[in-house]
């Protein structure tokens, strides 16, 4: 009976969460308004600010650079790896050899 009883207790704070969650999610979203004069004012480029902006195109090629040195490591990496295997791999034949 306890067991019933915690379930629906439960199942009914479930309920309500649900409830209270989809009444903020309405109030938040709210209806689209157009931005007031301040607003778009505030989102408009400020040429004073220009100086401070990353420039795309020097950021992608800096992205490129990076990304190359990455692959170029990575890739000496798993050689380096690969050469040790194999040259273990030849010590342990002549071990057995000998």
């Amino acid at each position: 009976m306890a067991f019933l009883l915690n379930k629906t207790a439960l199942s009914a704070l479930r309920l309500r969460s649900q409830k209270a969650d989809d009444s903020l999610m309405l109030s938040r979203r709210g209806f689209h308004v157009e931005p007031g004069a301040r607003e778009k004012a505030l989102l408009a480029e400020d040429p004073s600010l220009k100086r401070f902006k990353s420039h795309k195109k020097s950021l992608r090629s800096l992205k490129m650079v990076g990304d190359v040195l990455t692959i170029v490591v990575v890739a000496g990496c798993c050689y380096e790896i690969y050469v040790r295997a194999v040259m273990r791999e030849e010590a342990r034949k002549e071990k057995s050899s000998a």
